[in-house]
């Protein structure tokens, strides 16, 4: 069997992820002050072509959770919300906690834990295993923490990581963020190396282009499991196939 999926950058952590008749949107933010271009903004008419569409939130930091989401034709478009536990009550859309599991017509979505706050997504939609990390990364700030304080961040991402490592993932996207420094690709590395998605995109990389453009060559080195896709500008997209492994 082959699975096909498109992935489209949008900005941020944000991405559509499109299979067969099913859109999913990942943590949508139009950026500070409605920055993000008009051209590269999600309208309505992204989800015509669709029968269903998922809109994930994985937690309550406005990089990732952009209110505007709720503009959009609910009943018109068959629109599910998927939402952190952590986010406000009274906010439409299916509460998830770590360890939930919620079965829809041909897909199963998993919440799994966070190093900052809410989850991460595993999301197995007709044989398409997608994880989306929200915000769990290692965040270690060598140069302000204490060796108490970066052993902990180990040891919580480490804990956070070892139940979604066990699964299979053909699409990861995790973030790469360069405000960490040195050390700034050592959780998407550990993650990679521990998991082998079939697919990479690196997020979260703070306008840097250079930064996932960078790690995009240096990983082709020293990954020969694992593609790592570097998608930059928004709305560029890359069409993938997943063969049976």
């Amino acid at each position: 069997m082959s699975n096909q999926a498109t992935v489209t950058y949008l900005y941020h952590s944000g991405f559509l992820v499109s299979v067969e008749d099913t859109l999913l949107v990942f943590d949508y933010w139009e950026g500070d002050n409605r920055s993000l271009p008009l051209r590269a903004r999600i309208t309505e008419r992204d989800f015509e072509p669709y029968r269903r569409v998922f809109v994930f939130v994985s937690h309550n930091h406005a990089d990732h959770f952009d209110e505007v989401i709720y503009t959009w034709d609910r009943a018109k478009y068959n629109i599910t919300y998927i939402v952190s536990y952590d986010i406000p009550t009274g906010k439409r859309g299916k509460r998830m906690a770590p360890g939930d599991v919620a079965n829809y017509d041909r897909m199963e979505i998993r919440a799994f834990d966070s190093t900052d706050k809410g989850v991460s997504w595993y999301v197995d939609l007709d044989g398409v295993r997608i994880f989306h990390a929200g915000d769990l990364n290692l965040w270690h700030w060598h140069e302000v923490s204490t060796v108490r304080q970066v052993k902990q961040a180990e040891d919580d991402f480490y804990a956070a990581c070892a139940p979604i490592i066990e699964l299979p993932i053909d699409l990861c996207m995790f973030p790469l963020d360069p405000r960490l420094g040195g050390m700034y690709d050592a959780g998407i590395n550990y993650f990679v190396m521990a998991a082998k998605p079939r697919v990479v995109i690196p997020m979260h990389w703070q306008e840097r282009t250079e930064v996932p453009a960078s790690y995009v060559r240096q990983a082709g080195k020293e990954i020969p499991y694992t593609e790592v896709l570097a998608l930059i500008q928004p709305r560029e997209r890359a069409d993938l196939t997943f063969g049976d492994v």
